[in-house]
């Protein structure tokens, strides 16, 4: 390991606004596993975890952005249903190829983007009102389109993307204690660690090289080391079942996409411009209406996707899916860490927001509660997470 390069390094202490919600995350892990006597980190239960909240998932990452721009979307819930029966319709009813079918369907999710964001950017509507309306519409649109009934089943290729695992293409490899574990699963792990760790190598150089304070060598080695374990434990794990669900795979790809996309593009900095102070964005030659009219086709590409994977999922596409899906997505954001007044958030953060909500479901019913007791913790969680960032800000403004 190179030496690190001199510059400004903070005490070592933990910044909790940053790394709160990883803090909680992993005490609500360690709570949820000693009240399951363990069940909770079975490889097959991390499994579940993981292909049972991934359509929310990938609504997380559309909606972080919504948020970070400064507004709010209430219409994913219905665009997914909606596209779900487009997608059923095209598959099932028409005999599309399955590809063809899914990306008529991506298109559909950009079109009910674009004619939500145009009236939202162009026309000066509040996002609320508009995307209010629109869950309404979709939620009819849904209802005519599959005539009040499900429509399935699906093609093999989707049911896979939804519900199916990577293959064991290079064997097993014995580890010890833990059993064995897929070759190619363990790789993809490793590539995943060494990237992260390379990527944040980099930044904390280039941070250096502008004289902006880091954090001391050894906090930075330590957290290095946490997510490294995290990532291979959870690797090793999956492995262990029936190796990588293919949902996993494709959320890999678009974390690391989103996360690039808003931390290195024009386009991302420009999101955080606009959620952050709309005039000075302006001032600042932002074009801020292109920018809220393509957050929005995007946050309508993403809900398609998700409306896909949900359908491929039950292998039926029906009149009352993706319910109460913006409300767990919006969720998601907040306590990922997204302000309430915008310009603040990460995907990686919304992600972990996500995985918070599905860890809380899949604990309380491994331990029996009933429904109105998840939707109460569930609740409180979120009102906490947007205390605790309240709390904060006001803190900082203080200390200055």
């Amino acid at each position: 390991m190179l030496a690190p390069p001199d510059g400004p390094q903070r005490r070592f202490r933990l910044n909790l606004r940053q790394s709160g919600i990883y803090v909680a995350f992993a005490l609500i892990v360690v709570l949820f596993t000693v009240l399951t006597d363990g069940a909770l980190l079975q490889p097959g239960n991390i499994s579940n975890i993981v292909v049972q909240n991934s359509y929310v998932l990938i609504l997380a990452i559309g909606m972080i952005l919504v948020i970070i721009s400064g507004h709010i979307d209430l219409s994913v819930g219905s665009v997914v249903a909606v596209t779900g029966a487009i997608c059923a319709v095209l598959t099932v009813q028409w005999g599309l190829p399955w590809w063809l079918a899914v990306l008529a369907t991506l298109g559909a999710g950009a079109l009910i983007g674009a004619a939500q964001g145009y009236w939202i950017a162009y026309f000066g509507i509040p996002a609320f009102i508009v995307t209010l309306g629109g869950m309404l519409v979709f939620r009819a649109l849904t209802l005519t389109v599959l005539g009040n009934q499900g429509i399935g089943p699906f093609p093999e290729e989707i049911r896979t993307l939804a519900n199916g695992f990577t293959g064991g293409y290079l064997g097993n490899v014995g580890l010890g204690p833990l059993g064995g574990a897929d070759i190619v699963s363990l790789l993809m792990g490793i590539l995943v660690v060494a990237g992260f760790a390379f990527v944040q190598w980099r930044t904390r150089r280039a941070r250096l090289g502008y004289g902006q304070t880091v954090d001391p060598f050894p906090l930075f080695m330590t957290k290095i080391l946490v997510a490294a374990a995290v990532v291979l434990f959870v690797v090793v794990q999956l492995a262990r079942f029936r190796n990588l669900p293919w949902v996993l795979v494709l959320l890999a790809v678009l974390v690391l996409a989103y996360s690039l996309m808003t931390s290195r593009s024009v386009f991302g900095r420009h999101i955080y411009a606009v959620g952050g102070n709309l005039q000075a964005a302006t001032l600042s030659g932002v074009r801020v209406k292109p920018v809220t009219f393509w957050v929005f086709v995007n946050m309508g590409v993403l809900a398609a996707l998700a409306g896909v994977i949900f359908a491929g999922r039950l292998n039926q596409a029906g009149p009352t899916a993706g319910n109460a899906f913006e409300l767990d997505a919006i969720a998601a954001a907040f306590i990922g860490g997204a302000a309430v007044q915008g310009g603040v958030g990460k995907v990686i953060g919304a992600i972990t927001g996500g995985l918070i909500m599905g860890v809380i479901n899949n604990g309380m019913s491994l331990i029996g509660a009933p429904s109105e007791r998840v939707m109460l913790v569930k609740g409180l969680v979120l009102l906490a997470a947007v205390a605790y960032d309240v709390w904060t800000k006001r803190r900082a403004g203080v200390s200055r």
